[in-house]
């Protein structure tokens, strides 16, 4: 796993990959990264980069969007029951589900920065995800519904959240994940198609080990940005805002910490 190449972009995001992590926790840090930018908006100051890309992979999880119908207790008590769990979002969508081989990625960027259109954003996201699945030999595209799509399977979901023209939440592109836990849902309120993944319609047995690099480049070409490490004092920063409000564990804390395996690997 490297970092995509320096190209002459002027825009600059950083990007922090964590490996396991819990879905509350890395809202968290969203939340964190997202507020740091609109300080800087309303200080009228530019940042050093113009977004942090967190790619995750969490224990199983069912999350609602904004468009999910209120009464939501019975589904809560139902899918919990299942052995994951589950959260109210203020994402874009309705009902999906996270788990182990799925890649998960979390662009906290600021579209001042980009194109301040979060329609852009999505398609952008969408591109970066079929250009990805071209380098795999997979054909994939889009449809009238959000998302990636291989035929009239969903590969990827695609639910972000924008304030301010920050945005939070993004995409989460099935490799080798379980697909058995869609199965108790109506993935994204579609009830005529699918789900698939990345391994079934290539054929290969793939990893998130083997998208990483893949994703980064495509997503440095799409959205014209250099991709950097997250430097390791913002990583301090952001763990100890999360000790000062007890929102991590110590296993959490060391984690966050000493995940360098990545990092040594792309310098």
């Amino acid at each position: 796993m490297k970092i995509p190449p320096s190209q002459n972009f002027h825009r600059s995001v950083n990007v922090w990959f964590v490996g396991f992590l819990r879905y509350q926790t890395a809202y968290h840090i969203q939340k964190y990264l997202a507020n740091l930018h609109s300080i800087a908006n309303s200080l009228k100051e530019g940042q050093s980069n113009d977004g942090t890309i967190l790619i995750v992979e969490h224990a199983p999880v069912y999350t609602t969007g904004i468009r999910t119908p209120n009464d939501v207790e019975s589904e809560e008590k139902r899918l919990k029951a299942l052995g994951a769990e589950f959260y109210r979002t203020n994402r874009g969508g309705l009902t999906t589900f996270h788990g182990p081989g799925q890649l998960v990625v979390y662009p906290v960027l600021n579209l001042k920065h980009f194109n301040k259109s979060m329609k852009w954003y999505i398609c952008k996201l969408e591109e970066t995800i079929i250009q990805l699945c071209k380098s795999f030999g997979v054909e994939a595209g889009r449809s009238s519904n959000t998302g990636v799509w291989v035929k009239n399977e969903k590969l990827c979901a695609i639910g972000v959240h924008g304030s301010r023209y920050i945005t939070t939440h993004g995409l989460a592109l099935n490799v080798n994940n379980d697909l058995t836990w869609f199965s108790h849902i109506v993935p994204c309120g579609i009830p005529d198609k699918g789900v698939t993944s990345l391994s079934q319609v290539s054929g290969k047995q793939l990893t998130i080990a083997n998208l990483i690099n893949p994703f980064l480049e495509s997503f440095s070409h799409e959205f014209e940005c250099q991709i950097k490490v997250l430097p390791f004092e913002v990583r301090e920063d952001i763990v100890n805002h999360l000790k000062k409000e007890r929102l991590i564990s110590v296993a959490t804390e060391e984690q966050l910490l000493g995940n360098d395996t990545f990092i040594a690997k792309s310098l």
